[in-house]
């Protein structure tokens, strides 16, 4: 089951919809509840179970294991900080306390990283776990756990896993949470003990979601049946660096010294960058076989649970960090608001962990948010120094298409035996299935493996002429860097007890996966960026925007970016630093591809803005002034296209009605916005009938189908030789998404009203559009039915908030089934203002419906002059308990835009406990 689910606006849940048939086992689950339970027996049952399941919270409780007392104070919201005296206890103690509020969550997360879910959920999973198992990422986090970690890192969390044991001895499922209560109607499943490499293996799922740009490197790909290279290449345009500013800006690589510096450089040529689109041996097209063996690998990685993502799409993140030169303190400010799938419990977890006295016998007073089954903070502060993260979107996936010969792959036409690994998977209710796992020697699994699909569509692949001849067939393999083992947990620890900038670069240069834009303060009003990763070098010419071809290998990764080579900056002149996806540094001062597929900066720009109004007008930021800046709704496509819409000369009243709600709209996306609801229903016809009536059936909307014709094209279709097309994808996963790749598409042709892109065939209700003005005017029509079909003919009563709402559902037992269990565990919905690329990022897929997607996960401002005047908030609560008060006691003012007081020191900590707990050996 998938671990998160959204469901949207008048589409269907997001992962769990989509896998109704594959779900039976859960079904029979809560229809054994409804039907059997009883009134009188499911009344007794859920006030019972669930009370059984509370944690304690206050006097005091006895911990086999510690060497001292440990206080657990949580404040009115149930958001703990723990104080220890010694490094292991503090560590045990976290275990405990997570386990204590969170433990089914981490029990599903583990048997996600792990490909276990069949043991949970039954047969409905076995796909699931087979690629998963395929994938490896537990072996990968035992390697590291075995051979790689520091013998600190490892005595955290054999600390942290005695912690969780300590909570699960002697617990039935149902003292334990509502959920296991549920599964025990038809499963016996009992949770089994905590081990080290459990918490390990999580930041696998996490790198899985946060991957890069594997999914442009499928769609690209899947373009090619129906889009030539040019029209790719308009779907693709280059990151917009003369308008949306790099993240560094004051550095750049210097060729003397071989390393990245801060200040004067050595300019590089236009010549050290790879050129576009040169996999599949200096193809810029997907040969037809590879197109539809791609079209099923996509269907087998949409199926894979996400971790914090929407399976590696628009998935992005804001943080920025203002030097105290412009601050109202004096001292830095730093913001934080990652952009994650919306999932209940949310995916972090707000906690402090403090030594009681700071000594070599206890080095941690850190606060902040991690996951539910990992030690350590991930992103907050400590008593010195504050840090952020975004994805980077740096390309850390290649995929391979390999030459089958035998029982071996071809390279360099040399035949070489494949690693082979059989894998046994439990299931709960049925009988167990082994598979084999074929991997090559770089360590690549074959992906295509898991699907009989991808085996006969391999087996009928055509290649250009230099690929060797057929025989079996080809395969998909993946080349991934967080399938070796690497450093990534030390460095959240390392980041937890850093006191400066040298060590703070130290703790990055061991955050091997995820790649992230790691943003720094500090006490002594310094500021800084670093990018840290495993990031490949890739041989000339293959930049790993396409497929590229296994059996020769010039095209395998040639090594690793050093640390020294990666940008960085420290007290940039400027005084303030953005991180929000976009391009890391300038293509002319860095030797490296680090990707093809940069966010386009539209959310980076607009903070960089609001930031330099404030600083040109004379004003000081402060921590609200923060705040107010990640509320930030401003729609930039908005700005661009409605001053053109408001020039067509509309017919139809009714539409002309609907016209007028953009006069004198200042573009903001308020939950109440009639103008805001009129403008997206708009941006997103437009982007139907511009681009997504003429992708291929393999992006489009599942069950939208079109009279397409059978040759490619992007002009109208010869009514006499069309074909009938349904599309394949889910909604939240389809084209064109309405995201800021969109906007610079649309960018780049909005003044060339005749571009072959506004070309729209007719339809029995609609004539041709022949231009711009003519599509634009046929969109604004078909919002104006769209949304009075949704919303009602009177449009006073429209509302942004009524069509972009946010559901949370349950991780598992909530997203389907009969009615009594989803009300038990989910909640929703919430209006909400905001949108697609805008500061207030909660994100929709404007191909699929205007459901949120994902979500700013947590907000926090952290004040670098006095910590105790920091803000943040949680898009849920503490708790995963679902009648807890506080399982979604932030969500209310989440969605307000509001930040609780975030304590730091022990005497604001006193003063905000609410109920505190003593652990005792």
């Amino acid at each position: 089951m998938p671990p998160n689910t959204t469901a949207s606006s008048g589409q269907k849940p997001g992962k769990s919809g989509r896998k109704k048939g594959r779900k039976a086992r859960l079904f029979l689950i809560v229809l054994v509840l409804a039907l059997f339970g009883g009134v009188a027996y499911g009344g007794y049952w859920g006030v019972s179970t669930v009370r059984a399941s509370f944690p304690q919270t206050k006097g005091s409780l006895t911990l086999d294991g510690l060497s001292g007392p440990v206080d657990v104070k949580r404040d009115g919201n149930g958001i703990p900080q723990i104080y220890a005296s010694s490094d292991e206890d503090l560590f045990m103690a976290q275990g405990y306390v997570q386990a204590q509020d969170r433990f089914y969550e981490m029990d599903v997360r583990r048997h996600m990283t792990s490909g276990r879910l069949s043991e949970m959920f039954g047969s409905g999973q076995v796909k699931n776990d087979e690629f998963l198992r395929t994938m490896g990422w537990d072996r990968v986090a035992k390697e590291e756990y075995d051979k790689k970690l520091s013998a600190s890192t490892k005595k955290y969390l054999q600390a942290y896993a005695k912690g969780v044991n300590a909570y699960l001895k002697g617990k039935d499922g149902k003292d334990i949470s509502l959920e296991y209560a549920a599964l025990g109607f038809t499963n016996d499943y009992k949770p089994q003990e905590w081990t080290p490499v459990d918490s390990v293996a999580w930041l696998k799922a996490m790198a899985w979601d946060l991957r890069g740009n594997m999914q442009d490197e499928i769609d690209r790909s899947l373009m090619t049946s129906r889009l030539g290279p040019k029209q790719i290449a308009d779907l693709y345009p280059e990151y917009p660096y003369s308008r949306n500013k790099t993240i560094t800006q004051e550095g750049q690589y210097d060729s003397v010294t071989g390393s990245y510096v801060q200040g004067s450089g050595t300019t590089l040529g236009s010549g050290t960058q790879s050129a576009a689109g040169t996999g599949l041996a200096g193809n810029t097209t997907a040969p037809n076989g590879l197109q539809s063996q791609l079209s099923k690998l996509y269907n087998v990685l949409d199926n894979v649970p996400t971790a914090v993502g929407v399976n590696g799409n628009g998935i992005g993140s804001n943080s920025w960090v203002v030097a105290g030169k412009y601050t109202i303190t004096g001292k830095p400010l730093l913001a934080n608001d990652p952009h994650l799938s919306a999932s209940l419990p949310s995916v972090w977890y707000q906690m402090g962990l403090h030594c009681t006295s700071v000594s070599s016998k206890c080095q941690y007073d850190v606060s902040g948010y991690t996951f539910a089954g990992m030690p350590g903070v991930v992103i907050g502060h400590n008593q010195d120094i504050a840090w952020g993260m975004t994805n980077s979107g740096v390309d850390v996936t290649d995929l391979y298409l390999e030459k089958i010969t035998g029982e071996g792959y071809e390279r360099d036409g040399k035949v070489l035996p494949f690693t082979t690994r059989r894998e046994t998977i439990k299931v709960a209710g049925g009988a167990d299935k082994t598979i084999v796992v074929r991997e090559t020697k770089d360590g690549m699994p074959l992906l295509s493996d898991r699907d009989d699909e991808l085996v006969k569509v391999g087996k009928k692949a055509t290649v250009d002429s230099g690929a060797p001849d057929r025989g079996d067939g080809y395969a998909i393999a993946l080349r991934w860097t967080a399938l070796d083992p690497g450093n990534s947990m030390d460095a959240v620890f390392q980041l937890d007890r850093a006191s400066n900038w040298t060590e703070f670069r130290t703790a990055a240069a061991s955050f091997d996966v995820p790649s992230q834009n790691l943003i720094y303060a500090d006490t002594n009003n310094h500021i800084g960026y670093q990018l840290p990763g495993k990031i490949p070098i890739r041989a000339k010419g293959d930049d790993g925007s396409l497929p590229s071809p296994g059996w020769d290998s010039k095209y395998k990764w040639t090594g690793y970016i050093k640390q020294s080579e990666l940008p960085y900056e420290y007290d940039p002149k400027r005084g303030y630093i953005v991180t929000a996806n976009q391009a890391v540094v300038d293509k002319d001062k860095y030797p490296y591809t680090l990707t093809m597929d940069w966010g386009y900066g539209t959310r980076s720009q607009r903070i960089t803005d609001l930031i330099e109004a404030k600083i040109k007008g004379g004003g000081k930021i402060s921590t609200d002034d923060m705040r107010q800046m990640q509320l930030d709704d401003s729609s930039e496509i908005a700005k661009l296209i409605v001053p053109k819409l408001l020039k067509i000369d509309v017919a139809d009243k009714n539409v002309r009605d609907a016209q007028k709600l953009l006069e004198g709209w200042d573009y903001t996306q308020d939950a109440d916005s009639a103008a805001a609801a009129y403008f997206n229903a708009t941006w997103r016809n437009i982007l139907k009938l511009a681009f997504g009536n003429k992708l291929p059936k393999e992006l489009r909307v599942k069950g939208q189908c079109l009279n397409v014709a059978p040759v490619d094209t992007t002009g109208p279709a010869d009514e006499n030789q069309t074909v009938r097309e349904c599309g394949q994808r889910e909604a939240d996963q389809a084209q064109p998404d309405g995201g800021d790749r969109w906007f610079e598409v649309v960018r780049k042709i909005i003044d060339d009203p005749n571009n072959d892109w506004w070309k729209a065939p007719k339809t029995r209700l609609d004539k041709a559009a022949d231009n711009r003005d003519e599509l634009f005017a046929r969109a604004m029509k078909d919002a104006r039915w769209e949304l009075t079909a949704k919303l009602g003919k009177d449009m006073d009563t429209w509302s942004w908030g009524r069509l972009h709402r946010l559901f949370l559902k349950n991780q598992t037992l909530g997203t389907d089934g009969p009615g009594v269990l989803q009300y038990m565990l989910n909640r929703g919905p919430w209006r909400l203002g905001g949108g697609e690329a805008t500061v207030n990022a909660t994100g929709w897929n404007a191909a699929g419906g205007y459901g949120v997607v994902w979500v700013p996960s947590m907000r926090m401002v952290v004040n670098l002059d006095d910590f105790d005047k920091s803000k943040w908030i949680n898009l849920s609560g503490a708790s995963g308990h679902a009648y807890s008060a506080h399982y979604t006691d932030q969500t209310d003012k989440w969605a307000k835009g509001e930040l609780l007081p975030w304590s730091f020191s022990g005497k604001a900590v006193d003063k905000s406990t609410s109920d505190t707990l003593v652990l005792k050996p």
